[in-house]
């Protein structure tokens, strides 16, 4: 018999509505509360779902309602307080990206975990997108022989501060909202990093966090790769929200290209597999590989509550990642390369 899961969101803001929209069609799972400061939206998150209980207090909605696992879907600061707050009370923990605002927020998180005997994940879903969980089982099955560089890159001019207006107001903007994803896939596809150079710009006057960078990893076996982001660049039509990349290998190359094209290059000869992300049921382009993600995200979480598979990323994999990100803002600021290897064992 399936176990259903009886969960509970925290934070029912504009990206909060693909977890539950997502939630709202797993057979494993059911959403009995929201939970949210502002009453108004919470209601109405609640009211599109079908879900009984609404709260603006969430230690008095974990208190009635002892979910299983809960998703916290807020904002960075706050993630502390909830996640530790749920793992008190005995739930399963999801959180959203950024993890923490500082390394020992998300050690505290990860200590709770350890001391509750409950898993916590970081809702991480570039590395569930289709295109990218397809060009990983591609590296792993060998059809470029050992990878030696990458290059992942994600430039738009999206009005991106239309639907989240906060992210204008953000010291650190980029780096802490793509970029977080973007040294995700760099250490799941290549390797722990070593050492790291950043460089930061700031395209857009409105906006008040640099919106630009550029990142060069070294990985371990001597492997290397490149991070770009952008949120000022110019394309027709708008490619947001595709993430390109490429990987190199000693026996061939894999492109993903705009339009969700994957191609495998060996020498005389060029495949393209199919990788373009299905559009969900509530779903809509060009939304759709996002949508996907976050369906295959919590579905694997589910499995992680089935104990069929181990978290990807669990909260002690995505504080790597979260160290990269800070190791880029002290790179950009001294304009230097930041070692990493004494960083990896603190």
């Amino acid at each position: 018999m399936t176990s259903i899961y009886r969960g509970a969101l925290i934070g029912c803001g504009f990206f909060a509505r693909n977890h539950m929209e997502a939630w709202h069609r797993e057979p494993r799972a059911k959403i009995v509360a929201v939970c949210d400061i502002d009453h108004a939206r919470a209601r109405a998150m609640a009211s599109s779902f079908g879900v009984d209980g609404v709260y603006t207090d969430a230690a008095e909605m974990l208190k009635s309602e002892t979910p299983d696992f809960v998703d916290v879907a807020t904002t960075a600061q706050s993630h502390r307080q909830l996640v530790c707050l749920a793992l008190a009370h005995g739930a399963a923990a999801i959180c959203q990206k950024p993890f923490a605002e500082t390394l020992a927020d998300a050690r505290a998180m990860i200590v709770a975990a350890q001391d509750a005997g409950r898993p916590l994940m970081v809702h991480e879903n570039f590395r569930w997108q289709r295109p990218f969980r397809i060009l990983k089982q591609r590296i792993a099955a060998g059809d470029i022989g050992d990878p030696y560089y990458a290059h992942i890159s994600f430039r738009h001019g999206y009005d991106n501060y239309r639907n989240q207006p906060y992210l204008a107001e953000l010291e650190r903007f980029s780096i802490m909202d793509v970029g977080l994803h973007l040294f995700d896939l760099a250490r799941w596809l290549m390797g722990e990093v070593e050492s790291l150079h950043c460089r930061t710009q700031r395209y857009n006057p409105r906006v008040r966090g640099e919106d630009a960078f550029v990142a060069s990893l070294r990985h371990e076996a001597n492997r290397v790769s490149v991070l770009d982001c952008s949120f000022q660049t110019i394309f027709e039509p708008e490619p947001f929200p595709e993430t390109v990349a490429r990987i190199e290998g000693e026996g061939g190359t894999l492109e993903l290209t705009r339009g969700y094209q994957l191609k495998l290059h060996r020498r005389g000869s060029a495949e393209v597999i199919d990788a373009v992300p299905p559009v969900p049921s509530w779903g809509e382009k060009p939304w759709h590989c996002i949508q996907d993600s976050v369906v295959a995200t919590q579905s694997h979480w589910l499995d992680v509550l089935d104990g069929k598979s181990e978290a990807q990323p669990s909260g002690a994999d995505n504080f790597e990642t979260l160290k990269l990100a800070f190791a880029a803002y002290e790179s950009a600021a001294a304009d230097t390369v930041i070692d990493l290897k004494e960083a990896r064992a603190a």
